[in-house]
């Protein structure tokens, strides 16, 4: 699988989502700056880190979503190439407009830092293919502005279309209809806000996070 993980000035979490896709993939992946107008050839995976790109200014991932490289994301994801968005990422991508919705802030206007379960709500993704259907996971979280929202028919449509690939399975941020993570309509697109890069070895305290880059290598390679 060759991979890119994309850079902005901001991300704090670049360099863990590419241990991650290293060590589960063995094959380290391009760092691409984001005032790039090209992506490396033949790309399978892309990755969009957490982080406060552009420090939040504006709205998160407001900035970045306008930064060269997203123009050659859009058409990657367009011609069918996997994009992961985690935490800042996920914001990037309702920012371009690759997924509905908006992420605000949290209900409690508070930071939330701390691992959290997870139902897994669609298990045929090429992202999450490795997990059962209804399964509890546990995967962190780290964000201010993690409170997903959207007008009801798209709320609706999203799950209409199995397009919810996690949702909360306890209280965390106020999202609508306890959504963590949703997927693209040609379900190559995943925008997420817990981070499972960072759960990926027995080290880091659990590996529920590595199957998701396990089920990505495996529908990729």
């Amino acid at each position: 699988m060759k991979s890119a993980v994309v850079v902005f000035p901001g991300s704090n979490c670049d360099r863990d989502l590419a241990d991650a896709i290293t060590k589960v993939t063995g094959r380290a992946p391009a760092m691409v700056w984001h005032r790039e107008t090209v992506l490396p050839e033949g790309l399978d995976f892309i990755g969009i880190p957490g982080g406060f790109s552009y420090g939040d200014y504006l709205r998160s991932g407001a900035m970045a979503a306008r930064s060269p490289v997203m123009q050659a994301v859009i058409k990657a994801a367009g011609e069918g190439r996997a994009v992961l968005g985690i935490c800042n990422g996920f914001q990037v991508l309702t920012e371009t407009g690759l997924l509905p919705g908006a992420l605000m802030r949290n209900a409690g206007l508070n930071f939330v830092c701390r691992d959290v379960r997870l139902s897994v709500a669609n298990s045929q993704s090429i992202f999450t293919s490795r997990y059962a259907q209804g399964e509890l996971v546990t995967i962190p979280v780290a964000h201010h502005d993690g409170n997903y929202v959207a007008d009801a028919a798209t709320l609706d449509q999203l799950e209409g279309e199995g397009r919810v690939a996690f949702r909360y399975a306890e209280p965390v941020n106020g999202s609508a209809r306890d959504i963590a993570g949703i997927l693209n309509p040609g379900g190559n697109v995943l925008g997420m806000m817990p981070h499972p890069e960072r759960l990926i070895e027995p080290a880091q305290g659990g590996t529920d996070g590595r199957r998701l880059f396990e089920a990505a290598l495996m529908a990729l390679a």
